[in-house]
């Protein structure tokens, strides 16, 4: 039996040897222990193999901290959407620390990072080929910064303005207005999300299982009281009581003096408060006045015409803010005002405080309940029509603002006539006036949009002037 058993098992045909897979260098060995005991745990190890150099090794990551890194990874990524790659624009620096700098324009590479902007000489690319040692770059902190358009700041076109929670300004411009708009609002959308969120890093804390979470902001921290802290706490408490008790006496004497005071009107009659014509109604300027155009105005348009009328870029260039405000300080006073007076040789200044009068009316020369009717003549495509439409509205402003803008767009006029000398066009008095003449009650619609349909009406105004309001002389 035993030799037929060894026949038999000599005669079953033997299966062809399987080789065993082999295994890449580069790949890790896994090797799973199973048990059959129900309680124990499955456990894992790697062992050590050598990774092959010429093989890609994939990443495979099994650790809790592993992944809680990858997870802090795509976090930060999803807090900082608008990362920009460089572009070259034109930057301007007008103040630092709240100190006001000589507006000096330059081509800058610009790059947004995060929660900064940078500003390179030249691109990254540039540099190394001319071989530059570093390209270091002047990073601007967005966190808390204010982004808007501006048209007072450069008589260029589409530019907008970047104030830092620090005192610094920059002006940013290019004459592509698709670019100019994307960069804006990249860059108010990255300032917006940074002071949402306090600052542009998240808190972090490391947890007992070493994973990094968020920390809410909110979440009250509770401190123990220390025995030896309890002398200087019970200092505090005394010191806050008779603190609070001085306060409530300020506020009854103050409480007092208001009571006790006199009425606006009973100051004005004593002439220690006057009436100011800078930020008053135009309505009630006229009125007080007994005349349709402010007295200021006629007497700024009269300096002007007298000699101004050949000044390079009247209107458009700035004159010195102190000496404007020296000029509106003595009109605000009622006191004696003669414009040819040697103070005011510079006749910017004067020209400043003739648009700063407009820009702090109440309500602008064209009123808030125009401003849409405005808007929707000079959309119209047919050019008789748009004039006829313009023309009824003019007429049906109330008379002072209609008279104010006889004289001030005739005066216009006699600007353009020195064209060649002043280098004023009819573009650049829209885009001067148009934001100081009219702009909505409401900044419910795109700034930029409204802006055009500014300059747009004060320049078709100005060129429709004599069939708008009549030939010269009525």
């Amino acid at each position: 039996m035993a030799s037929a058993r060894i026949t038999n098992i000599q005669n079953v045909p033997k299966k062809p040897a399987v080789p065993l897979p082999v295994q890449s260098a580069g790949a890790v060995q896994m090797r799973i222990k199973s048990s059959t005991n129900t309680g124990e745990r499955l456990s894992q190890t790697k062992s050590m193999v050598i990774p092959d150099p010429g093989q890609p090794q994939s990443q495979i990551s099994r650790h809790r901290r592993n992944q809680s890194q990858h997870n802090l990874v795509g976090i930060s990524r999803a807090a900082h959407p608008n990362s920009m790659k460089g572009e070259y624009l034109n930057k301007a620096k007008i103040a630092d620390g709240g100190k006001k700098l000589r507006k000096n324009w330059t081509s800058t590479w610009v790059v947004l990072e995060d929660n900064q902007l940078l500003f390179y000489k030249e691109s990254k690319q540039e540099a190394l080929s001319n071989l530059k040692p570093g390209c270091k770059p002047e990073k601007v902190d967005l966190c808390g910064a204010i982004v808007e358009w501006t048209t007072e700041k450069s008589s260029r076109k589409h530019v907008f303005q970047i104030t830092t929670s620090c005192g610094q300004e920059f002006l940013l411009q290019v004459d592509d207005y698709p670019t100019i708009c994307k960069w804006h609002d990249a860059i108010k959308n990255t300032a917006d999300i940074l002071s949402k969120t306090g600052s542009g890093r998240p808190n972090l804390r490391r947890s007992n299982s070493s994973e990094f979470v968020f920390r809410r902001a909110d979440s009250p921290v509770r401190k123990e009281v220390r025995p030896e802290n309890r002398r200087s706490l019970i200092f505090k408490l005394n010191y806050s009581a008779s603190d609070s008790a001085d306060k409530n006496g300020v506020k009854n004497r103050l409480k007092k003096f208001i009571s006790r005071r006199p009425s606006m009107k009973t100051l004005q009659e004593k002439g220690i408060i006057k009436d100011r014509v800078f930020g008053c109604h135009l309505l009630t300027l006229c009125e007080r006045e007994g005349t349709t155009v402010p007295k200021f105005v006629k007497l700024c348009l009269e300096a002007v015409e007298k000699r101004g009328l050949e000044a390079d870029g009247i209107y458009r260039v700035s004159g010195n803010l102190a000496s404007i405000q020296k000029l509106r300080f003595l009109v605000d006073q009622e006191e004696e005002l003669n414009l040819d007076d040697s103070q005011w040789e510079d006749i910017h200044v004067v020209t400043g405080a003739l648009k700063m009068f407009f820009r702090e009316l109440p309500e602008p020369l064209l009123p808030f309940r125009f401003f849409e009717p405005f808007v929707e003549a000079i959309k119209t495509r047919e050019h008789a029509r748009r004039l006829q439409t313009v023309k009824k509205l003019v007429h049906q402003l109330p008379k002072p603002n209609q008279e104010t803008m006889k004289v001030l767009f005739r005066h216009f006029q006699t600007i353009l006539t020195k064209s060649s000398k002043n280098l004023m066009s009819t573009q650049g008095i829209g885009i001067v006036f148009g934001p100081t003449l009219l702009w909505p009650e409401l900044d419910s619609g795109n700034m930029a949009v409204n802006m055009v349909y500014q300059n747009q009406i004060v320049e078709f105004i100005l060129t429709e002037c004599s069939e708008i309001f009549g030939p010269e002389g009525k």
